[in-house]
């Protein structure tokens, strides 16, 4: 998925993000007009406003100082993300609204996108689960999530066994049938998934994506460790079938963590603009399925997956921001309605190899992309109003 993966610099971008979109002052407190906490990313610092704020709904605002395009997190204290912003570019702001529990937390900003990210303490304080209020439709959202994304990784096992079972028996082409497939139920869900912090740099890492002083031949491992060596290397070794098995094991170890991830209305609507960031920066590149060029497949679930949290989240913006529902409604049937004109099978998971979609191609679909991306940012803030 991402070329690097780091649970702990994802929340705070997310945070940060928010109060810098919005262009509040900030107060001698720390904290900007509408109470979003300040948080300035340069190349070689991370600058929070206020190290102490109450619990409940946490507004950040984030801006990027430095000369890389950066990333912030908000990180539990086991490096288990809260919330997150990816590629926020240099001299560009943005915002995240995220829903915090009382407790130690960092904030992490991550220029260059790589590394473990610049730290700072902080510590939310308040009355914990009970700072922060729950509508019961808001309940019923989260409720109907969980099941969601548990239904996902319930289904997805049976799909990755039949590719692995291919790597095993040596099949090249059948294990390039079955590799597309067996992302699909991954791709839905990515977030919760990447909330772990450690399942995703072992099954979805690229091999840019390692970090400083990993060597490929012996830590990289995952579905696209698998994908170079079907659609590159044109064979399956004895270590591609230890591969395989690794897999199966990672993934059930995801499919049994699944059901206790912390999930909130926030962190649905964080995540599906997440799902949009990794279509905009992974799959509309084509640097995500670089082998395979099946990005299309990943492309499809990314915004079936935040889809799916929109229209869960629905009921609850809809009566805070009538004006953004109609526009999310808009855009998810435009880029849909986009994305058909490269399915060969209206009824299945078959798309275009996108080493077949050209230029122009492309930029209509990062158009579409963006103009989705945009309204789906506003979402967290609109479930909170």
């Amino acid at each position: 998925m991402r070329a690097v993966r780091l649970t702990v610099v994802t929340a705070a971008v997310t945070a940060a993000t928010l109060a810098a979109a919005t262009g509040c002052t900030q107060k001698s407190d720390g904290k900007s007009e509408d109470g979003a906490v300040q948080v300035i990313a340069k190349d070689d610092s991370c600058e929070v406003s206020k190290k102490d704020f109450p619990a409940g709904h946490l507004k950040l605002n984030v801006e990027n100082r430095g000369s890389k395009v950066t990333e912030v997190y908000v990180l539990y204290p086991d490096d288990r993300i809260v919330a997150e912003r990816e590629n926020i570019g240099p001299g560009t702001k943005a915002s995240i609204t995220a829903e915090i529990k009382a407790g130690d937390y960092e904030i992490a900003c991550k220029p260059g996108m790589k590394g473990d990210g610049i730290r700072q303490k902080v510590t939310a304080t308040g009355a914990g689960a009970a700072a922060v209020k729950r509508s019961p439709e808001m309940d019923a959202a989260v409720a109907a999530y969980r099941q969601y994304v548990q239904a996902q990784a319930d289904s997805t096992l049976p799909k990755v066994k039949t590719f692995t079972d291919a790597v095993r028996a040596g099949d090249v082409e059948a294990a390039k049938k079955a590799y597309a497939d067996s992302r699909i139920g991954w791709e839905r869900t990515e977030p919760v998934a990447e909330s772990f912090g450690d399942i995703d740099p072992k099954v979805d890492v690229r091999e840019d994506g390692l970090e400083a002083g990993q060597d490929p031949a012996k830590d990289w491992t995952g579905w696209h460790r698998l994908e170079k060596a079907l659609w590159q290397d044109k064979k399956i070794g004895d270590r591609e079938k230890q591969l395989a098995d690794l897999l199966d094991k990672d993934l059930a170890d995801w499919q049994k963590r699944v059901g206790k991830a912390d999930i909130t209305p926030t962190s649905m609507a964080n995540g599906a603009k997440e799902l949009l960031d990794e279509v905009a920066t992974g799959k509309v590149t084509g640097e995500e399925e670089r082998y395979s060029h099946t990005d299309l497949v990943d492309f499809k679930a990314n915004v079936e997956g935040a889809q799916k949290s929109f229209e869960l989240l629905k009921p609850v913006a809809s009566k805070n921001d009538p004006q953004l529902v109609a526009e999310l409604d808009e855009q998810f049937a435009a880029l849909n309605t986009l994305l058909d004109k490269y399915r060969t099978d209206k009824t299945s998971y078959v798309f275009t190899s996108y080493e077949k979609v050209g230029k122009e191609q492309r930029k209509e679909l990062s158009d579409g992309v963006n103009a989705l991306a945009e309204p789906l940012s506003k979402l967290a803030a609109a479930v909170v109003k």
